[in-house]
């Protein structure tokens, strides 16, 4: 049976301020030990095909010790943390250390590599819109009054210095998850393991196949019938897969549906969009970067993908 991953919020789900959270282990009905957690704004798990369940609950607590860590630096509602000092300074330049530089040189190469379509200043938006599956329309003043707020372009960064403008801020969740995954899989290899499937809310990172040589096999949630139906089982012997779709986060308006993915530029959700696009990668941070691109090209996004040559499938 595959481990059947739920689609992630290309748009982040809100990472909060990580305290220690309990870690639970069962094995499943194939035999691996899975180990279970909260973090990142939703369940974790770590399977690992290893007959020892007191080795099982150490690694898997390294896992979710990494998680909880990213989450606790980079989530914007922690007050402690690296994301609230950068959208609390006021129009001040900060100085960043060696992960956070990184992190942000990696959002400013997205912003590049999309023609600005991946932009970590869109988060104010969410002040507009509320993706609840109800169906409030934000105003197009409401949504116009926050677009001075958004443009990447608009930042001074100089690493390891970063300077927003007053009013700007930034949110890193978009990559913060796919992030956390590639991490924890870090961690795990240091300590020895290769026989290991990382599911961080349906982003995924396979640190080698199971132990008999056969591959972990992940489902795709169908977005028709999210959290109740696998549409295809994707073999996966070592690297990632991320899923983005408008299943869990969208509105709905005289008919119409509105997925969550916004234009930086307009401050509306992308048209023609698919209802869900999965893409492997060598790393869960790539494949999930692929995935949203592919989102904010709408109807192209198939056309992008096949370009990039990159393992996929999409849902329409």
């Amino acid at each position: 049976m595959p481990v059947c991953v739920k689609q992630r919020a290309s748009s982040p789900p809100k990472m909060r301020s990580a305290e220690k959270r309990p870690v639970s282990l069962r094995t499943a009905s194939e035999g691996h030990v899975v180990g279970e957690f909260p973090a990142l704004g939703g369940p974790c798990e770590v399977l690992l095909d290893m007959p020892d369940p007191e080795a099982a609950r150490y690694l898997v607590g390294l896992a979710a010790g990494e998680a909880w860590r990213i989450e606790s630096r980079y989530s914007r509602y922690n007050a402690g943390g690296v994301v609230h000092q950068i959208n609390n300074a006021n129009g001040k330049p900060v100085t960043l250390d060696e992960e956070s530089g990184a992190l942000i040189d990696f959002a400013d190469a997205c912003h590049r590599l999309s023609d600005g379509a991946f932009d970590i200043t869109s988060g104010v938006l969410r002040r507009a819109w509320k993706f609840d599956g109800g169906n409030r329309l934000p105003s197009p003043a409401a949504v116009a009054a926050l677009l001075p707020h958004v443009g990447w372009g608009r930042a001074i960064w100089n690493r390891p210095v970063l300077q927003l403008p007053f009013g700007m801020e930034i949110d890193l969740g978009g990559i913060g998850k796919e992030y956390a995954v590639d991490q924890a899989a870090r961690q795990l290899a240091a300590a020895g393991v290769n026989n290991a499937l990382i599911n961080f809310g349906g982003d995924v990172f396979a640190l080698g196949p199971r132990a008999n040589g056969e591959p972990w096999m992940v489902g795709i949630d169908d977005p028709r019938a999210t959290g109740k139906a696998c549409v295809r089982a994707v073999p996966l012997h070592r690297g990632g897969l991320a899923t983005s779709g408008d299943a869990r986060r969208f509105l709905k308006r005289s008919g119409k549906r509105y997925g969550h993915i916004l234009n930086p530029k307009t401050g509306w959700p992308v048209q023609g969009a698919p209802r869900s696009v999965s893409v492997k990668a060598s790393s869960c941070i790539d494949a999930g970067m692929l995935a949203t691109f592919a989102m904010l090209k709408g109807s192209d996004a198939e056309v992008f993908l096949e370009a990039e040559g990159v393992e996929h499938f999409i849902i329409w």
